[in-house]
């Protein structure tokens, strides 16, 4: 019998004799040094950690011991780590995927179960050395620190009164036309405790053409990235990047919200670029999909559950690198699918339990990202609870519409999308369908 097979009758004879003695005596062999802890150093340590947003650290025994039934309840509930995709439907590989695995999940059932034994110390695995709270967290992945930071004018939240949307613009201070291979937003160590998230976008002067809806949102520059709970920033592909031009600005949307005492932040955009001179062979163009259809036709009445749809027209083929939902309280759900132009539909991505304490962005591996032919409609389905068995829902007797506060709602989704050639398109989808056929 396997490892995992053996936890697995384990954590099965616990639930059905209540965590008995008898069922702790079978799992007395995972314990936390050898079992546990591997697994938290991976998925739970980036934000569990002191100083990092969770409400508890998670590193040592003694940190973990108190919380060990709560940490049970979540993981095996698939509420944490936060990875809200619905593992039944559409595609599965993520470069970014945080989700417990089974055997994972049934390695923490067990050890709790029996009573979460520390085990032998010198079973632990090394610690990890996280970087401190004012290292980039793209630093190690891009090799340094950003080529170029763009910081925003400082702004004081007071300790209590309403949310605030500070909308500053920035100059970047740049004479030529550079490619950005990677990006992250940033607020100070302090305002990381009022920024609830903070959008860059990019403002310059673009020739028009077939991307200039993607290019600009509402005359306020093209989405570059945010910052929010659940979201690192941005690396872009080999050979692919965000084009920044000579004498662009930045113009950020920051949202503020009061915490009981007075707290000034300024918050930074780092970028990383291709050396000076190098022209990408793609450039990547961030599309808020659905905003405009949302802000036309979102209606919630009080009292009711409700589904919308958003339909967005691909004028030539394209890969698309990610996707990121986005709703607020009384949302529930969101699919992306691709409608063919023969009419073929398939699902994409359905994020089945949406929290908008989490803003997670699901970054599409390399050869999972889909590519998609020109002519393709890419629609969104949105789906928001404003009923009372909603435990989110602040009000159910309100009638909500479109708006940027939490209260508002709105649906849309952040996705990065790379056009590509003819040529190119169909030299993937060979290359895809080859080791399809070789595979099996």
């Amino acid at each position: 019998m396997t490892r995992f097979a053996r936890i697995m009758m384990v954590a099965v004879v616990a639930a059905v004799m209540g965590g008995t003695a008898v069922a702790a005596e079978q799992a007395a062999e995972v314990t936390f040094s050898k079992d546990v802890a591997p697994i938290l150093q991976q998925r739970c340590e980036a934000c569990h950690r002191e100083g990092q947003m969770a409400p508890m650290s998670l590193v040592t025994y003694e940190d973990v011991r108190p919380w060990a039934r709560a940490i049970r309840t979540k993981v095996v509930a698939r509420e944490m780590p936060p990875w809200h995709i619905d593992k039944t439907v559409g595609i599965q590989e993520f470069a970014n995927d945080i989700s417990l695995t089974d055997e994972q999940i049934a390695t923490i059932a067990a050890w709790v179960d029996a009573g979460a034994p520390r085990g032998n110390p010198a079973d632990l695995p090394p610690p990890v050395e996280w970087p401190t709270g004012d290292t980039w967290r793209l630093a190690g992945q891009m090799g340094g620190d950003p080529d170029l930071v763009v910081v925003s004018p400082p702004w004081t939240q007071p300790a209590e009164g309403q949310d605030q949307w500070y909308q500053p613009l920035v100059e970047t201070g740049l004479t030529e036309d550079r490619w950005v291979r990677g990006v992250e937003v940033r607020p100070s160590i302090e305002g990381r405790q009022i920024v609830h998230h903070a959008l860059a976008r990019l403002v310059q002067q673009e020739e028009q053409g077939d991307f200039t809806s993607a290019i600009d949102f509402s005359g306020r520059g093209a989405f570059l990235t945010e910052f929010a709970v659940g979201k690192n920033g941005d690396v872009f592909r080999e050979n692919t990047g965000k084009l920044m031009k000579a004498d662009s600005a930045i113009s950020y949307d920051i949202h503020y919200h009061s915490v009981g005492e007075e707290i000034t932040d300024r918050t930074e955009v780092g970028l990383w670029f291709y050396p000076d001179g190098f022209v990408p062979k793609y450039r990547v163009y961030a599309q808020v999909m659905g905003t405009q259809q949302s802000m036309r036709t979102f209606d919630l009445p009080p009292g009711e559950k409700t589904v919308h749809h958003a339909y967005i027209p691909l004028s030539l083929p394209a890969r698309l690198e990610n996707y990121q939902p986005h709703m607020h309280v009384r949302g529930t759900a969101m699919s992306m699918e691709a409608i063919y132009p023969d009419g073929r539909v398939e699902m994409l991505s359905h994020v089945a339990d949406f929290d908008f304490n989490w803003h997670v962005n699901y970054v599409y591996g390399e050869d999972s990202a889909p590519v998609l032919p020109g002519g393709t409609v890419i629609k969104l389905t949105a789906w928001h609870d404003n009923t009372a068995s909603n435990p989110n829902n602040p009000d159910p007797e309100q009638w909500v519409g479109w708006g940027q506060r939490s209260y508002d709602d709105m649906y849309h989704a952040h996705v990065n999308v790379t056009y590509l050639t003819d040529d190119d398109y169909e030299r993937i989808v060979e290359e895809r369908s080859g080791r399809t056929d070789d595979d099996q």
